[in-house]
């Protein structure tokens, strides 16, 4: 018999992963008795990406209309309702351009009305929906033998509910901002950056976090202008000395937008549970990089691009993403920026897809389902040889953000410089950061800038930074670990990382991973291992480690969809 509050669902956080929760419930007609939503800011949907807490009028997302994941009502429905005259650039009498990208707080309007109209489709169901804004939730304490947890919010109020799905977002934790003056461990909020910068600053990272940070201070330090197809910077009167130093490892810039042919996100693109089931069950109990290489890759390139798939079919995972770094290591990074440019531009007028670079996207969302049952050597490999190619094709830059990127760079006012894994920054004792790397040449730099901002994107947060005593306390999540097929491997990694290596008495060797462990339902795994009853956990920092591509709203439509499911089972058999 479950307890009396097995029918309470808290939802911890009211973005886009909250959003698309309560898309599945009404669609799926899951009937809880109450659904709890905590968010800490003053609106649903948003989330920290598409509104104030982390973009301002400059900031395009990266998706456009056509390619959104379906809601209550379609986005172009929502313009023809809305009108969205305050970004004229976007919109206009004549309507929308859906392969267009949307600008975030646009995007962000556009979700906190599905949230709403979600809402209401809940309580026509009979279901008690209640929205505590401003409430930022401060711990989650399980109750282990009601088993219920208690939501405790900032104003100490205390809810009892019987599932809880963490859907906090995106999370940014200071180290050195607000101690060092010049010094930013992220771009957000945007609204931080308040005035000119008449010097050069320094910022780590090209992910798309950065060209946020890039098309903020360019904007308060001058002004672009569209002559022609070409755009040009120009700088204020007073920020003549303003520049960015973008530092890469690798030197490597994001890849363009192009057409897309298919979606990287249908459901044909996973590796099923019974697959991964099946597979495991012959391959000594783990999912080989490998193999998902060439099921969610090679095979559906071969489909698409039998010439291409002929020149990269016999390559090694290594030696396919060699062959595709070839061409970056050789060519300058703005040189190569703009052939993309021009590759994607003809892929857009020509409604062609880039199939590799198409197909390696669908690979990189595939590979999260999967990537639970990897062993500690493929992880390893995959985060060390694929990951840095995946991440650059996967940001899909919008070509209007490449144009002012490259206005700033004609301009002489951001340049990219290559930096290795040795590369540092410290803290100035007055102000900014100095800049530890080694240049082109085998020179050891040291440079001090005024102004120092992190912008290598979002990490997996470590257990120790989750912020509910109550969950960790009561060992009802944990951290996320995968076993080395290789005993030899493991012994070999465990003498180099006594931190990240764990032995066990059986001499089996583990890589504990960033972030939490979950199991294939996204439910949190407990300090043995065993699933938790009614905790789920959504958030990006938190499932990083296990997911190596786990950001955007298609994540987290599938990945809400996967939660409904897991509880619609044990609803189903309590209040159904």
């Amino acid at each position: 018999m479950k307890n009396k509050y097995f029918g309470r669902i808290a939802l911890i956080g009211g973005g886009p992963a909250s959003l698309f929760i309560m898309k599945h419930i009404v669609e799926e007609k899951l009937k809880p008795e109450s659904i709890y939503i905590f968010e800490r800011h003053d609106r649903l949907g948003a989330g920290m990406p598409y509104g104030k807490y982390g973009a301002e009028r400059e900031h395009v997302a990266n998706v456009s209309a056509n390619e959104l994941p379906e809601l209550a009502e379609d986005f172009v429905t929502y313009i023809n309702r809305h009108p969205a005259t305050e970004f004229k650039d976007f919109y206009d009498a004549h309507g929308i351009n859906e392969y267009q990208v949307i600008p975030r707080l646009l995007l962000g309007n556009y979700l906190e009305e599905q949230f709403n109209q979600y809402i209401s489709r809940a309580k026509k169901l009979g279901i008690d929906v209640q929205v505590f804004t401003n409430s930022p939730v401060i711990d989650i304490i399980r109750k282990e033998k009601e088993e219920t947890f208690e939501v405790v919010t900032e104003n100490e109020a205390h809810y009892p509910v019987g599932n809880v799905i963490i859907c906090t977002g995106h999370s940014w934790p200071k180290r050195n901002e607000q101690k060092i003056k010049g010094w930013y461990d992220s771009p957000y909020p945007p609204s931080k950056f308040s005035g000119a910068t008449n010097y050069p600053v320094a910022i780590r990272g090209t992910s798309l976090t950065a060209v946020d940070a890039v098309k903020t201070l360019a904007r308060h330090n001058g002004y672009f202008e569209s002559k022609g197809d070409e755009v040009q910077y120009f700088t204020n009167e007073g920020s003549e000395n303003f520049s960015i130093s973008l530092f890469s490892l690798g030197g490597y810039l994001p890849a363009l937008r192009f057409h897309s042919e298919e979606s990287a996100y249908s459901e044909g693109w996973i590796m099923s549970l019974e697959d991964i089931y099946a597979y495991k069950k012959s391959h000594n109990g783990f999912v080989d990089l490998d193999y998902v290489f060439e099921i969610n890759f090679k095979q559906p390139l071969q489909r698409r691009d039998p010439d291409f798939y002929e020149k990269i079919k016999a390559l090694s995972i290594e030696e396919f993403v060699e062959k595709m770094m070839e061409i970056r290591d050789r060519l300058d990074g703005f040189e190569l920026f703009k052939a993309e440019y021009a590759e994607a531009e003809k892929s857009i007028r020509r409604h062609q897809s880039i199939t590799w670079k198409e197909a390696l996207s669908a690979f990189s969302y595939a590979v999260n389902y999967p990537a639970k049952h990897f062993s500690a050597e493929d992880m390893l490999r995959l985060r060390k040889t694929l990951m840095p190619l995946i991440s650059i094709i996967i940001a899909s830059l919008p070509q209007s953000s490449y144009r002012e990127l490259i206005a700033l760079y004609n301009a002489g006012r951001v340049s990219l410089i290559d930096v290795d894994e040795k590369s540092r920054v410290d803290p100035h004792d007055e102000e900014g950061g100095i800049y530890h790397y080694t240049d082109d040449e085998g020179n050891e730099k040291k440079e001090h800038f005024r102004m120092y901002i992190d912008a290598i994107g979002q990490q997996p947060i470590e257990f120790n930074q989750v912020p509910f005593e109550g969950l960790k306390d009561s060992g009802t999540i944990s951290s996320g670990y995968l076993r080395f097929k290789s005993a030899e491997q493991g012994e070999e990694s465990y003498e180099k990382d006594h931190t990240n290596i764990i032995k066990t008495d059986q001499d089996h060797y583990y890589l504990r991973v960033k972030g939490l462990n979950i199991n294939d339902y996204f439910q949190a795994l407990d300090y043995y291992g065993h699933p938790t009853e009614g905790l789920f956990i959504m958030a990006v920092p938190y499932i990083g480690g296990l997911n190596p591509d786990y950001s955007g709203l298609d994540f987290c439509d599938t990945a809400g969809r996967v939660v409904v499911k897991a509880m619609q089972r044990s609803f189903g058999e309590i209040l159904l």
